[in-house]
């Protein structure tokens, strides 16, 4: 019995050898698609990375337009700002040399200009557009309604 017992027990440790083996191949085969699906994540995080700066670059370099639109919008103005300054400086010298001048200047507006400068607080292109959908259209001069 003692041969029968060593054969199993050698049997015993063959199988329990193989099932090592097997669990050990098992956590390699593991490992292996693990390292793969590492490598896969690196790559899309590489590929993400790379769209993001460029990305990145893009905004940046359109800030920087904008940044750069914004300070010629400035520019534009100052000089507007410097012009109107002038051309009022202008009138009023006119004015006080010219009496025919400042007596037109004087005046009241004609109605019909008054009308065009009224404009109540509007906010935003909706009330903009009831406003001037609202006011009352204006008849053209060749056309008469028979009212």
């Amino acid at each position: 019995m003692s041969t029968l017992r060593q054969a199993l027990y050698g049997i015993a440790l063959l199988g329990g050898l193989a099932l090592l083996i097997w669990g050990q191949e098992q956590r390699i085969t593991i490992a292996d698609k693990n390292t793969e699906l590492a490598t896969k994540d690196a790559k899309t995080a590489r590929e993400e990375s790379g769209r993001n700066l460029t990305t990145a670059n893009a905004l940046r370099a359109t800030l920087q337009q904008e940044r750069d639109a914004q300070a010629s919008l400035r520019t534009q103005q100052d000089l507007l700002r410097q012009g109107l300054a002038k051309r009022e400086r202008t009138i009023e010298e006119l004015k006080r040399e010219n009496s025919e001048l400042r007596d037109w200047a004087a005046q009241l507006l004609p109605d019909a200009a008054r009308r065009l400068r009224e404009r109540p607080a509007l906010t935003g292109a909706d009330a903009y557009r009831q406003w001037l959908s609202g006011r009352g259209a204006m008849q053209a001069t060749g056309h008469r309604t028979n009212q």
